[in-house]
């Protein structure tokens, strides 16, 4: 039975992708940070595990935990999405620093932590959930500032571990907007959005067509390598 590692797994797209692993017969740890008030998560009775994906010391906690896993797959999901609305004109370093410390150093915190695990399996796949405005070839816009450069960062960072650990498979992934949390101020757009369920399922036929010839990539929900 292969085993998917799944963290922000209690809502969206993480959600999503629990579910549908469960559903193909695998066996998923997914994390989210109260499991006492996930109760969409707890009900697909899964192994859950409380996990603050920041708290740094809890991370390798919780990979020492379960040291002696093999996890075929293991998905960085946990996000957010923060402007600085005023910059560059004032700079705010609240949202600047909460986007780094989720969405680039916990991923990469994560990676870290079970790296053994994932390297003992057979599907050695290490995938980050990243976004097409980290790329700065492709930027058609501003705006965003911490969101952009905190997955930026995420890309600069997990090709890094791609380089230092050949023995795996880690890409990082697009999904493109999708109806969830972090979409819900867009209301012009809401209903033009896809379904978290699809786009998890989209996701999921790419992660199982990576080679290692893809490790260190960033490519879209479709499969199509995007530029840094």
């Amino acid at each position: 039975m292969p085993t998917a590692f799944i963290t922000g797994a209690n809502r969206g797209l993480g959600l999503e992708f629990v579910r549908q692993y469960a559903a193909e017969g695998w066996r998923v740890i997914a994390t989210c940070r109260d499991p006492q008030r996930a109760q969409d998560l707890a009900a697909l009775n899964v192994d859950m595990h409380a996990l603050d994906v920041t708290d740094y010391a809890a991370v390798a906690a919780l990979g020492k935990k379960l040291e002696a896993e093999s996890i075929d797959v293991l998905i960085a999901n946990a996000g957010v999405l923060l402007d600085d609305p005023d910059a560059p004109g004032k700079i705010d370093p609240n949202p600047w620093l909460e986007s780094f410390t989720v969405n680039t150093m916990a991923p990469l915190a994560c990676a870290g932590a079970f790296a053994r695990q994932v390297a003992r399996s057979g599907g050695k796949k290490m995938i980050a959930i990243g976004s097409i405005v980290g790329s700065i070839a492709a930027a058609a816009q501003g705006g965003w500032y911490p969101y952009r450069a905190s997955k930026a960062a995420l890309n600069a960072c997990w090709r890094a571990f791609s380089l230092d650990h050949p023995e795996l498979i880690a890409a990082v992934l697009h999904p493109g907007r999708m109806r969830t949390g972090m979409t819900k101020y867009d209301t012009k757009a809401w209903n033009s959005l896809v379904a978290p369920e699809l786009r998890a399922a989209e996701l999921r036929a790419q992660i199982a067509r990576l080679t290692q010839a893809d490790s260190g990539g960033f490519f879209n929900y479709a499969g199509k390598p995007l530029p840094w």
